[in-house]
């Protein structure tokens, strides 16, 4: 079949010649519609590196140094990974180490606190007791086939191993335990305040966080700091009541914490608690479990 001089098969996509309009400009059009796209600039991305500092009293520290786009300000924090500067991009380096030189006192006491939290971490036979539920729980250790750590019968924190253990597996015995309590903690409150919520969480994880000490996903998901097992058994609660109450109220609103206050009324003392322990909470974990 023949129209306006093209012929194109019965079924067929035909491309005319629109009127006003030259052939190679539609071609052109059309090409660059078909044709990739070109490549979007990269945004800049994040760097890092690690420096080395001198306390004020003359312990020698690496400082990680981190240049973040998303920074507006130079800031100095610590936790217990460490100390970390962050520069907004049109800082200079030497901007940044005139304000670790401005701030030398203040990170030789967030390193001496660090230490003093930290502890020894877990040797076998020496370890003489763990940090549970706010208190120091005695351990005994003893040969056996299987790497296994749990209460016996009598109530004594006994941690079994063969000879060939190492600190991996006794380390990761060590986590498995701790999350069983944690586990066990949980199933015992959640009945408590499940009354009134939309729907119960979807699962519950333990993870080792650096700041948080619960958080809700989209999905239901409940994910718990695995710290919170060596707190004490109210600021443990209270995360987890923290985290329910966001089923009903995703944000930090008035109405979430009328329903964070008329379920668990002692919330303050709680927060207060994680105010002054929490850091040192997590550097005993991170110390125990070796990083």
């Amino acid at each position: 079949m023949f129209d306006g001089g093209a012929f194109a098969p019965r079924g067929a996509v035909r491309l005319s010649r629109p009127e006003g309009r030259s052939y190679n400009s539609g071609m052109r059009s059309l090409f660059r519609l078909l044709s990739p796209s070109r490549t979007a600039p990269k945004p800049p991305v994040v760097q890092r590196d690690r420096i080395p500092f001198v306390l004020a009293d003359g312990h020698h520290i690496e400082i990680l140094r981190v240049r973040d786009p998303r920074a507006r300000r130079i800031k100095l924090s610590f936790d217990e990974r460490g100390a970390r500067l962050s520069l907004p991009l049109r800082a200079s380096l030497v901007a940044g180490e005139r304000f670790l030189h401005e701030h030398r006192d203040w990170l030789t006491a967030q390193f001496t606190a660090q230490t003093e939290h930290a502890g020894n971490g877990l040797q076998r036979d020496a370890t003489a007791a763990l940090p549970l539920r706010g208190e120091a729980v005695p351990l005994h250790w003893q040969g056996s086939r299987a790497t296994r750590l749990d209460f016996d019968a009598g109530g004594t924190l006994v941690f079994g191993a063969p000879a060939s253990a190492g600190n991996a597996a006794l380390q990761r015995a060590l986590r498995d335990f701790y999350e069983a309590q944690g586990r066990a903690d949980v199933g015992r409150w959640l009945p408590k305040y499940i009354a009134g919520l939309p729907r119960t969480p979807r699962r519950i994880v333990f993870k080792r966080t650096s700041t948080l000490w619960g958080s809700l996903a989209p999905d239901g998901s409940l994910a718990l700091d695995l710290s919170l097992v060596l707190a004490r058994p109210s600021a443990f609660e209270y995360v987890l009541v923290h985290e329910l109450c966001h089923l009903l109220h995703a944000d930090h609103s008035r109405r979430f914490w009328r329903e964070v206050e008329r379920r668990f009324p002692d919330w303050r003392d709680e927060r207060s608690y994680f105010n002054r322990e929490g850091r040192a909470l997590k550097t005993r974990l991170r110390t125990l479990l070796a990083g």
